[in-house]
């Protein structure tokens, strides 16, 4: 069995375009993609590292939409994105050791179908389940 991959790490952010900067600072030459969400009310800007996507997230929404009833309002960082070639039969691992997603889930996130979990009590992580599109062969923006 292979050891799970890591996808992205979700950052909530106040100010997207300062945050930016600030990762364009200490990620220089990583690529940049910026994408919304409108029925999760998210601005979504996502640097490309070499093993994993950074994802800047900003609401906008003004409080009352699905993405931050899901992922919370505190800024930093917010979830941890496991990448799954399956995710039905991810879930269906985890709901026959008592996990189940939260409510609303799995659907269509900012990478591919998504599930999040309950935050993990025991690190306050909030982990996303997520089976990648397959790359489009999308032009980064900068």
């Amino acid at each position: 069995m292979n050891p799970p991959r890591v996808d992205h790490i979700g950052i909530v952010v106040d100010d997207l375009e300062s945050a930016i900067a600030a990762m364009a600072r200490m990620l220089p030459g990583a690529p940049l993609r910026r994408r919304t969400v409108p029925d999760a009310g998210l601005q979504v800007a996502e640097f490309q590292a070499e093993n994993l996507i950074v994802e800047l997230l900003r609401y906008t929404d003004g409080g009352a939409g699905f993405g931050r009833a899901v992922m919370g309002g505190a800024p930093g960082v917010n979830h941890l994105s496991l990448a799954v070639p399956d995710l039905d039969a991810a879930l269906a691992a985890l709901r026959a050791g008592g996990v189940e997603p939260m409510t609303g889930f799995p659907r269509r996130g900012a990478h591919g179908r998504i599930a999040f979990l309950q935050r993990e009590p025991n690190t306050g992580l909030l982990f996303e389940l997520c089976e990648p599109d397959e790359p489009a062969g999308e032009e980064p923006s900068t």
